[in-house]
């Protein structure tokens, strides 16, 4: 997926924001809780795509953590699509979702890109 240099900056700065209140978040509740839980595969997630984005060298990921970094991802564009429903189109409510939305989308076409690429060799690290 190419992105000008302006698009990804919002995106790894977004990357970046989520991440820090999920992990504020995550300190509410107690470890192995389903809450708790949910956060860490969403933080987890949430990493995976900002180090793709950022090409960063430690970004050794297999198959199967980048296969298990989807469905957060899939989630979050989910449940803030149908947050955005309940607003009007072009509301500032409305408007204040599509951050978000797009982020996420160009999270996930990031990490289906980078499982595309190690499809040959499913267990090898991503470079």
């Amino acid at each position: 997926m190419e992105l000008n240099q302006e698009e990804l900056e919002r995106t790894v700065a977004l990357l970046t924001s989520t991440i820090a209140k999920c992990e504020k978040m995550q300190q509410k509740f107690t470890e192995g809780s389903s809450r708790h839980s949910l956060l860490k595969n969403r933080i987890k997630a949430l990493q995976i795509s900002k180090a793709l984005l950022t090409n960063d060298p430690s970004a050794n990921y297999t198959s199967r953590e980048l296969r298990d970094a989807l469905p957060p991802v899939q989630s979050i564009i989910h449940k803030t699509t149908k947050a955005q429903r309940k607003y009007e189109q072009g509301s500032p409510k409305y408007n204040q979702f599509e951050p978000l939305i797009r982020a996420m989308e160009i999270s996930k076409a990031c990490i289906e890109g980078k499982i595309m690429e190690g499809a040959a060799q499913p267990e090898q690290r991503s470079p």
